[in-house]
């Protein structure tokens, strides 16, 4: 009798085991601004009634940084049909064992999440943090080049809106000249008429606004 029960009962577990497959759900996780679900499990629940349902209960996988995820359940045929709830962070998302589809995919089948909600403010805190953190560096590099200035006399004076003369060089003798100061320098030094000294002070100082340029 036992030599008899034996073989029965590995018949029956093969059996079990042939007509058991992995059932593959992918897909990616976002929020209602399109932006991804980060790091947070998603699990498994049963709509009410369904019985059928309870053996895939409690199962977990977790998005990843991108927001996608991969879930794994073992199923066979009485499973085909069975409705599962797909639940993250509070929202449920049907959906429906079809063995047929797995098949014909290939042994996956895509199920995108989309939640209603928005991404909460801890969620970027991180890109707040960043901008934080550049507004002190620019705020410590403002008060450092103004101590800079104002530890000199000549930065105290710009400090306080004045600004040295620009020094220009006399097309005529090559004296080093103040800007302010050429016009006067050729018709004294020069004995230049007026005119003349104008037309010569407003091509010197031109020729120094298109070497800026």
């Amino acid at each position: 009798m036992r030599r008899l029960l034996l073989p029965v009962l590995a018949l029956v577990l093969f059996s079990v085991t042939v007509s058991a497959e992995t059932y593959i759900l992918t897909g990616t996780a976002t929020y209602a601004d399109n932006s991804q679900v980060q790091v947070y499990d998603i699990t498994i629940d049963c709509e009410t009634g369904e019985s059928n349902c309870l053996q895939f209960n409690g199962a977990t996988t977790q998005t990843d940084r991108y927001g996608n995820y991969t879930l794994a359940i073992g199923v066979d045929e009485k499973d085909d049909g069975t409705r599962i709830l797909l639940k993250l962070r509070g929202e449920e998302f049907l959906h429906t064992i079809n063995l047929e589809l797995l098949e014909e995919s290939g042994g996956s089948i895509t199920k995108n999440i989309k939640l209603e909600q928005y991404p909460s403010p801890a969620s970027s805190g991180f890109g707040s943090g960043c901008c934080l953190l550049l507004f002190v560096i620019m705020a410590l590099y403002v008060i450092t080049k103004t101590a800079r200035m104002l530890s000199t006399p000549q930065g105290r004076l710009e400090f306080r809106g004045y600004k040295p003369a620009r020094i220009l060089e006399c097309p005529t003798c090559g004296e080093v000249v103040a800007q302010h100061q050429l016009l006067k320098h050729l018709v004294e030094v020069h004995d230049m008429e007026l005119v003349e000294a104008g037309e010569l002070t407003g091509k010197t100082m031109r020729n120094t606004w298109s070497e800026e340029e």
